[in-house]
């Protein structure tokens, strides 16, 4: 993602700041979103797990063999002692504003399945290789290294785990709803879209969503600037020359996208550079970096 040039024809007249249309699908191929499982592509087994999995839906810790939190639990208690020294002025100070905060966390995460797997949801994640933070070790030198012996985290040590840093992330949910359906031997796929999420007006239809390819503008003589956040579009004029783009990067008019002209010049002769580069403990734009780099 950043900015690029693009060599294009003199005339080229492709609205600014817009997505070229070469780059997106046109609607009409696009599949119809699947009215059976809402376009999630999971069976309906699946997609209540799904919603058990983030508490959408009633759970009970108890139903899968876990104990339920409390404002007293270890975690749970540590967890509202941060938020409440971090953001005194919203949850109060004090005991009461801890005990008030602990409850809440505890009814909220006592609602998820994502806080409350038993063994055999740890199996699953541990097989998917979904749970380095508690099987592995880290160091800067040679990465992720299982840790010797191996251990098995119980399902009090991941649930516990889960409360604090990032825990889960969608990929956990869609590994322990996939094992829990096979146990349960159930679908994991809508069967009216078979897990796509889309249906199709016909095989032709389909085909032609399949065949589908992104085209490059044309290319010409003229020299423009272009974004790669999105899709890709173009945000400056066509220039005849180089120089003339770059003079345009430098124009002081152009407020906080403004880049020196030496800058401007060493990045149009790259053709590309990132959004933003980390360096000596700044961040500065790619283009920045680009045309300073070798200075």
């Amino acid at each position: 993602m950043g900015r690029r040039i693009v060599r294009v024809p003199l005339n080229f007249d492709a609205p600014l700041n817009e997505v070229w249309a070469g780059y997106l699908m046109p609607e009409h191929l696009h599949g119809l979103r699947c009215t059976a499982c809402n376009g999630s592509g999971y069976s309906r087994h699946a997609a209540h797990l799904h919603d058990l999995w983030y508490g959408n839906v009633p759970f009970r810790p108890e139903d899968n063999g876990s104990t339920p939190l409390t404002a007293d639990t270890p975690a749970v208690r540590a967890f509202a002692e941060r938020n409440v020294t971090r953001n005194s002025d919203f949850y109060g100070s004090g005991e009461a504003a801890i005990r008030q905060e602990a409850r809440r966390l505890a009814d909220l995460w006592n609602s998820q399945w994502a806080h409350h797997l038993n063994a055999d949801d740890v199996a699953a994640l541990i097989a998917a290789g979904r749970l380095t933070d508690l099987t592995h070790t880290w160091d800067r030198d040679s990465g992720w290294q299982p840790i010797q012996p191996p251990v098995t985290p119980t399902p009090e040590q991941v649930n516990e785990w889960s409360l604090s840093g990032f825990g889960h992330d969608g990929i956990n949910a869609s590994v322990a709803v996939k094992a829990r359906c096979k146990r349960d031997g159930m679908n994991l796929l809508c069967p009216a879209c078979n897990g796509e999420g889309n249906v199709w007006r016909g095989a032709q239809h389909k085909a032609d969503h399949e065949a589908w390819e992104r085209t490059e503008p044309p290319t010409g003589e003229g020299w423009q600037l272009w974004e790669t956040v999105s899709e890709g579009s173009p945000i400056s004029p066509v220039f005849a020359a180089a120089d003339e783009l770059a003079s345009w990067m430098s124009d002081p008019e152009r407020g906080r996208q403004w880049v020196p002209g030496d800058v401007a010049a060493k990045f149009v002769a790259e053709g590309w550079a990132p959004s933003l580069v980390g360096s000596g403990g700044d961040v500065v734009s790619g283009v920045e970096f680009v045309g300073f780099r070798d200075e």
